[in-house]
């Protein structure tokens, strides 16, 4: 036979969990035609001799929904080998939408997600009012990666209630209906379900709760009833189980699992939330654990999705510091880097700097705050890396100590404060429990704060390669068929033939990840944080090749994925 593309003599790694083992994989068009032993020739055949040959990576928390609209590669996404998310994550979308509501939906993303709203209105067109009419919006926008979307609740509520949804008083039957009818034309257009956030971390501009916060279980099931008729979809969810006291904590989870297994088991759909560790109550995530497998055995499906290491904010002179708040500090803020290290090396400029900081320390355990080199960064909280630990081998201050390990990296060094999942041990057990699933990447959000899109590199090269916690062929599942799955993505997340062809070859050994790096590439010249890493040879989305060697090789043929 005759084939477009032959990826031969890889180490076929095919996402179901299964052995690796030794073959080829056959491509025409966009699907795998053939995988193993593949007799025949080919208009392109690439040696993929002492590589992995995976699936695309499925990455089903992200945020890109603004950013896909002007950068079609969806960096940092493509950097990690996903060729396939899910956007319109924790309640918050661009549709349904009025057209008198954009504004606000803009402004609302930027308060949720710290995205930029002037990023929003100068490189987004509002070219749609109802959630199939966004979809098709995107099915004209040229893409590198496949993307899908859930319809989020916040602008669900504003489209069905105006302005009386963001007062987060009960909605009425009327209400209730508008919502499930509007949700139930979202999933005939391809919607691939329904968020919504609950949790009191998230604020309108105003700083009140978010649409939706407070929805009553009737408003939830009215809801999600969609999904149930229509007999597709997840139910996504950022949780009310965050609480300050342990009594408080177990008290949100009962009721949070509680509906959640309601709707499920009602409606016989999914439904995933994020969960990690909190520093307030330490153990309630494994309270959750507990409670996750008593709703499963009652007939529930419900997947907690976490992430792989610490959920941090990233401090450095690149852009922010703990210390902007005194003038010598703030002062360097709109500098370049050039400049910040020249005034950081002058001795009594450096001077000043360490005495305004000591007289006005912020209330930051700096215990917690842990160093990054740029070219080997560390995730892994290990106590020497603490920058009080650090201060003291230094002989330094804090504040003297930030600024000198800041020099020795050229002014790239960073610091992570992980508010969330704060002990290594609490990620590893979420990572093995039989209901937890790979999420919380938040790519294409946090521009200025977090970069956690590298979760699936950091993943293989720390959890896998270094750590031996898990196989290469559980590894791989993790990060392609368990995700697809869940979301019922049909051809998706395996090699095998009739899937598309989504693939990364990957060379394991060389594998490795770079330091978040800070730049101005968003509309308007906003800034945001970028992570790449190395060891993606080439990836391959519906056939044609995306990425080589961390660079665009051209093709931008992602396509929308739909439900339906």
């Amino acid at each position: 036979m005759a084939y477009d593309l032959i990826i031969k003599n890889g180490t076929i790694v095919d996402g179901t969990g299964t052995d690796s083992y030794r073959g080829d994989v056959a491509i025409t068009d966009d699907k795998i035609v053939a995988v193993g032993e593949v007799e025949g020739t080919a208009k392109q055949t690439v040696d993929a001799d002492g590589h992995l040959v995976t699936p695309g990576f499925v990455d089903i928390h992200t945020h890109l929904d603004a950013q896909i609209t002007w950068d079609p590669i969806a960096s940092s996404s493509c950097w990690h080998g996903v060729t396939s998310a899910v956007m319109g994550n924790c309640g918050v979308t661009f549709a349904p939408c009025k057209p008198e509501d954009r504004e606000y939906l803009t402004r609302l993303m930027e308060s949720v997600e710290d995205i930029p709203a002037k990023c929003i209105n100068e490189g987004m067109k509002w070219n749609w009012e109802s959630y199939g009419e966004y979809l098709g919006a995107l099915d004209d926008l040229p893409k590198g990666i496949n993307v899908g979307g859930l319809v989020g609740h916040c602008a669900l509520r504003l489209y069905a209630m105006g302005d009386e949804a963001l007062e987060n008083t009960p909605a009425s039957v009327e209400q209730i209906d508008a919502m499930h009818d509007a949700v139930s034309e979202a999933m005939a257009g391809g919607a691939l379900g329904f968020s919504t956030s609950r949790t009191p971390l998230h604020f309108t501009p105003d700083g009140d709760a978010v649409p939706g916060t407070y929805a009553t279980a009737q408003e939830l099931k009215g809801i999600c009833s969609a999904l149930g008729k229509h007999g597709r979809g997840v139910v996504e969810a950022a949780t009310a189980i965050t609480a300050d006291t342990a009594e408080e904590t177990r008290a949100n989870i009962e009721s949070e699992i509680a509906w959640m297994t309601d709707i499920s088991r009602e409606t016989g759909r999914p439904i995933t939330f994020g969960l990690a560790q909190n520093r307030q109550v330490p153990e309630g995530y494994g309270w959750t654990l507990e409670k996750v497998a008593e709703a499963v055995k009652s007939g529930a499906r419900i997947s907690p999705q976490s992430t792989t290491r610490g959920i941090g904010v990233l401090f450095g002179f690149q852009n922010r510091t703990p210390f902007d708040r005194a003038p010598a500090w703030r002062a360097l803020r709109g500098l370049s880097l050039a400049e910040k290290l020249a005034k950081l090396r002058n001795t009594e400029y450096r001077a000043s700097m360490v005495e305004q900081a000591l007289a006005d320390m912020p209330p930051m355990e700096f215990v917690d705050l842990f160093l990054m080199s740029h070219d080997a960064p560390r995730y892994d909280l290990d106590p020497s890396q603490s920058l009080v630990v650090q201060a003291a081998r230094l002989n330094m201050s804090v504040p003297d100590a930030f600024i000198e390990l800041s020099i020795r990296d050229n002014g790239l060094a960073l610091f992570n404060f992980p508010f969330l999942n704060p002990e290594m041990t609490a990620v590893e057990r979420m990572l093995h429990d039989p209901n937890v699933v790979l999420g919380l990447g938040d790519s294409g959000a946090h521009c200025g704060q977090i970069m956690d899109a590298s979760l699936p590199t950091y993943f293989l090269t720390y959890w896998v390669k270094e750590r031996g916690a898990f196989s290469i062929e559980n590894a791989i599942h993790k990060l392609t068929g368990e995700p697809a799955a869940l979301y019922e993505m049909k051809g998706r997340g395996r090699l095998t033939p009739g899937a598309f062809a989504d693939i990364n070859i990957i060379d394991f050994d060389k594998m490795r990840l770079i330091g978040p790096e800070f730049v101005h590439d968003f509309p308007t010249g906003a800034g945001r944080y970028i992570q790449r890493s190395e060891g993606y040879r080439q990836m391959f989305v519906n056939g044609q090749l995306f990425m080589e060697n961390g660079e665009h090789a051209g093709a931008l043929a992602g396509t929308v994925l739909r439900s339906n």
